[in-house]
């Protein structure tokens, strides 16, 4: 796998991590940059050079770079991903949208949702085992085209935890009682020391492992220490040098102390909660963080991407949603993101006129023409005269 993809991937998602708002969230950069790197190829100026900064490559790679990406993804045991594009029946293609566009067509839209959106939200389902059953977007006639990207992981730890129920006494969670898992095993080094912040590893049977950190910072510091830890895993204080730096009830990193073990060698107990997060993201809130500022405005006469279409395009919807589980047996995770291009007025040529349609209920008033005294004034809720 390309090393500077990777390294995009982390920088997108560290960037994203510190923007979260406080308290449970998940949030998938892989799900994410894909997506921009083929918007940053399908792209005009000046969104064509917002996007590549945001997804970390030049434009002229992106569409390759991601393809690529979800291939060697795919290849992994544990871990699925698949990408794929929808095209309005009505929108006319670029002689180059083969080029910039190399996810799978995988279907016509109607622009009716009822029609639409039961396929979208099928092939969601099929590529996340159905951990997410619904495409997070909204189907209109002026949806153009769906850019989707789906991920799905599940592994089985190497040593499973045992479970229970436990009520803490101490600490921000005091007085809670939850579902808690425990585990002992003799590979100190799962845990490293980062400065102030603590990395535990818990290996999956396959080819993934989940992180846990723990540190004495904030939200954001953690999550982004943790990233950063992610990308050095060499680097830090190993396990099997903390536990000699103390003696038993010493704290040697944030969530760490020494105890002791009736077994005959040195081992490592860990204990957490179950933990299910699930969450949605409108990352057109960060607009200007992943690279959206431009291609979302009004384009005019030419459009964002007349790559894909001489018809103005513009990007509508862009959203994430997006589910971890961290269990006794394993973990699994899920990712759907999406982005919709839809259609932008087309500036006409003719003489133009207004046209006002009271559809809806509005408000009413009867004035004196010099003064400008109000005599009555009233509301519409709904007409008053039915037809014959």
């Amino acid at each position: 796998m390309d090393a500077d993809v990777v390294r995009a991937v982390n920088d997108l998602t560290t960037r994203w991590a510190r923007e979260l708002p406080a308290g449970n969230t998940v949030v998938s950069g892989l799900g994410l940059w894909p997506l921009l790197a083929i918007l940053a190829t399908a792209a005009d100026e000046p969104g064509r050079a917002e996007l590549a900064a945001a997804a970390g490559l030049p434009a002229d790679q992106g569409s390759a770079q991601a393809l690529a990406l979800i291939q060697a993804i795919d290849g992994s045991a544990d871990l699925h991903a698949a990408l794929a594009v929808w095209v309005s029946e009505h929108l006319k293609l670029a002689e180059s949208f083969d080029s910039v566009l190399p996810a799978p067509l995988v279907g016509m839209l109607t622009g009716k949702s009822a029609v639409d959106k039961p396929k979208l939200d099928a092939w969601a389902a099929e590529h996340t085992n159905d951990l997410i059953r619904e495409m997070p977007l909204e189907i209109t006639p002026d949806v153009m085209l769906v850019l989707a990207s789906a991920l799905s992981l599940r592994t089985t730890w190497v040593r499973p935890f045992t479970e229970q129920i436990k009520r803490v006494h101490n600490g921000p969670w005091s007085g809670g009682s939850w579902h808690w898992l425990e585990r002992v095993d003799n590979d100190l080094d799962a845990v490293r020391r980062y400065d102030d912040l603590t990395v535990i590893t818990v290996r999956g049977d396959a080819d993934v492992d989940v992180l846990l950190g723990v540190g004495s910072g904030g939200q954001a510091d953690v999550l982004t220490g943790l990233l950063g830890a992610a990308a050095r895993p060499a680097d830090g204080v190993p396990g099997s040098q903390l536990i000699d730096e103390g003696q038993p009830g010493t704290q040697l990193a944030p969530g760490v102390k020494v105890g002791q073990t009736t077994a005959l060698r040195q081992d490592l107990k860990l204990t957490l909660p179950a933990f299910n997060v699930e969450a949605e993201h409108d990352l057109l809130a960060l607009r200007e963080l992943f690279g959206l500022s431009a291609v979302t405005t009004d384009p005019g006469e030419h459009g964002h991407f007349s790559a894909i279409s001489p018809t103005p395009l513009a990007v509508g919807q862009a959203k994430q949603k997006v589910l971890a589980r961290f269990y006794a047996t394993g973990f699994e995770a899920a990712a759907v993101t999406s982005m919709a291009l839809m259609r932008t007025s087309m500036p006409t040529r003719q003489a133009r006129r207004l046209e006002v349609a009271l559809d809806q209920p509005f408000a009413f008033a009867a004035v004196l023409r010099e003064s400008r005294l109000p005599i009555v004034a009233g509301w519409v809720a709904t007409p008053t005269v039915p037809g014959d």
